[in-house]
């Protein structure tokens, strides 16, 4: 016996809009683009739920409809579901059907699909903290997670204690080759070192099948079909127990078009799957209750599943970055001093992993990935804004801290003119019964 576990991570960034040097000391209004280009978030926004949200959503809940034992398992960021609020309810209504279906489960990540696992383990259990309580509010307790996917399945050894003490019964990851050492990622595995976290590993074979390489003319197993598809991954059955196929959801109808078939596909593949004997679908927590783990998987290094080298060197890798996100991090106690809720909120936007993501100069095989919904001409622009923006903020900051010591001030005074009065008060009280008594 094995089993599918579809895992669907859907997150949008805010983009920064071009933030120039003599925008600096506007005063925020950092993703508030209007124009018909890539820096238009709500633009963004509808042209994917259009392609791929809103059809995606309406084909998988027939489907569960059709097939009670269909499963499937999604992560939806913070700044997602923001935007579904904001610019289209029905998308945010489709995620709930499928929730209310008992056959969908969500995973736990962080609020604005940032690196604070890697910068800031205080930040990083914030965002945690207010991931959860907009899935308790939008989707209801019952769906609160209890596996936990780290941003752009970032993983590393080091994790596993922070995430066990969180209450975490398990987590997702990238199948790397050189940390499985010849393994198959179709087992569940244990965290290494004392914990005992499992893990569930994405079979990057087979997910990029679909993913990438479905619409792929050039590919010599297209065009697939699901038949063919149902054919490989019965091919596990015996040498393992759970095929992760691990993606993006805007996979749909954004990066694999409705007319390279994708829909057809998948509406085909449970029936493929069903034909198979010993093959079923699980969630991901189903998966850990279902199979026990059968090895320890240690990484010793920073694990993600982007681009070739599958490492972070898709967010961490230059100058550029590592300038930017030096920068940022280290405003963190400044900004939560504040008390402000916008520049704490801008300041949150801004650790989106997405605006490092554009400052990748990788090129070659990963190039035309980086360039997707990508609001700057070129690695050098996203560092400009983004430096930018970070130079308002400071700004900001200064003004901020002077009108908190300006009511200081004023606060100080006005105790000092309340004691006096009251001391002048006094004084005269002490006057009148003085005379009073001397009167008598």
């Amino acid at each position: 016996m094995s089993s599918i576990c579809f895992y669907f991570q859907v997150h949008q960034p805010y983009r920064l809009r071009k933030y120039g040097v003599f925008d600096v000391g506007s005063g925020g209004g950092y993703f508030d683009e209007t124009g018909e280009n890539n820096r238009n978030n709500e633009r963004i926004f509808t042209k994917v739920a259009e392609k791929c949200y809103l059809p995606a959503n309406k084909m998988w809940l027939t489907l569960i409809k059709r097939h009670p034992e269909l499963r499937l398992t999604y992560s939806l960021t913070g700044t997602i579901i923001e935007q579904m609020e904001r610019w289209s309810p029905e998308t945010l209504s489709g995620f709930q059907a499928l929730l209310a279906t008992g056959q969908v489960e969500l995973l736990a990540e962080t609020y604005y699909h940032s690196l604070s696992l890697l910068y800031s383990p205080e930040e990083f259990r914030a965002q945690l903290t207010l991931h959860g309580g907009i899935i308790e509010r939008v989707f209801g307790k019952k769906h609160k997670p209890s596996v936990f996917r780290n941003t752009e399945l970032i993983w590393h050894d080091k994790f596993a204690t922070e995430l066990e003490s969180l209450g975490y019964k398990g987590v997702i990851a990238e199948g790397a080759d050189d940390i499985l050492s010849g393994r198959t990622p179709n087992f569940i595995y244990n965290s290494n070192g004392d914990t005992n976290l499992p893990m569930l590993l994405k079979n990057y074979r087979l997910s990029d099948d679909i993913a990438f390489r479905f619409g792929e003319q050039s590919w010599s197993e297209w065009p697939l079909d699901a038949s063919k598809f149902a054919d490989w991954v019965a091919s596990t059955n015996g040498s393992g127990e759970v095929v992760n196929l691990f993606m993006d959801y805007e996979t749909f109808g954004e990066h694999q078009w409705e007319d390279t078939g994708i829909f057809k596909f998948l509406e085909a593949l449970p029936n493929a799957i069903r034909a198979k004997r010993d093959m079923d679908f699980v969630t991901a927590s189903e998966a850990i209750k279902r199979y026990p783990t059968r090895d320890v998987v240690a990484f010793p290094r920073f694990v993600s599943w982007a681009d070739i080298e599958r490492d972070t060197s898709a967010w961490c890798g230059n100058p550029m970055q590592d300038d930017a996100l030096s920068r940022l991090y280290s405003m963190r106690e400044r900004i939560l001093a504040t008390g402000d809720k916008n520049i704490i909120r801008d300041w949150r936007l801004l650790t989106t992993s997405d605006h490092f993501y554009y400052m990748c100069t990788k090129w070659f095989q990963d190039g035309d990935v980086h360039k997707y919904f990508n609001p700057h001409e070129s690695p050098y622009d996203a560092y400009i804004a983004f430096v930018n923006v970070l130079a308002d903020l400071e700004q900001r900051l200064t003004l901020n801290s002077k009108k908190i010591m300006g009511r200081k001030i004023i606060s100080k005074r006005t105790k000092d003119e309340v004691k006096n009065r009251a001391t002048a008060k006094i004084s005269t009280t002490n006057r009148k019964i003085a005379r009073r008594k001397g009167v008598k």
